[in-house]
């Protein structure tokens, strides 16, 4: 069972349009401390990239999370400036460096067209 699964959002122009994360370490039977690794770097990476968003930009944005189930949702709703596609570039860089680094059954990395 993958603990992270992650949906990175991405335009006709190859532009990231927003992310869906799903699971965490706390869903896990019997956490090992590499899964806590993952989860904690996934999260603070993730809520930095919203926040700094939200503090850097202007941009206009849709988000929602649920704690139980480890869900965060992030859609950019209107324009995205450079800024906020330099933000999502590092998170995405960030997410891959992780996947490879652990891989499955950690994390697992999609990218779907929207």
């Amino acid at each position: 069972m993958i603990m992270i699964r992650v949906t990175v959002l991405v335009d006709s122009e190859h532009n990231y349009r927003g992310i869906r994360l799903m699971g965490h370490a706390g869903l896990a039977d019997d956490p090992q401390e590499e899964q806590e690794i993952v989860c904690a770097a996934v999260s603070a990476m993730t809520l930095n990239m919203a926040n700094s968003v939200e503090h850097f930009t202007d941009d206009r944005f849709f988000a929602d999370e649920d704690e139980t189930t480890g869900m965060f949702d992030f859609r950019f709703t209107d324009r995205i400036s450079s800024e906020s596609g330099l933000l999502m570039n590092s998170l995405v860089f960030g997410l891959l460096n992780i996947q490879e680094a652990y891989g499955e059954p950690y994390i697992n990395i999609r990218f779907e067209e929207v």
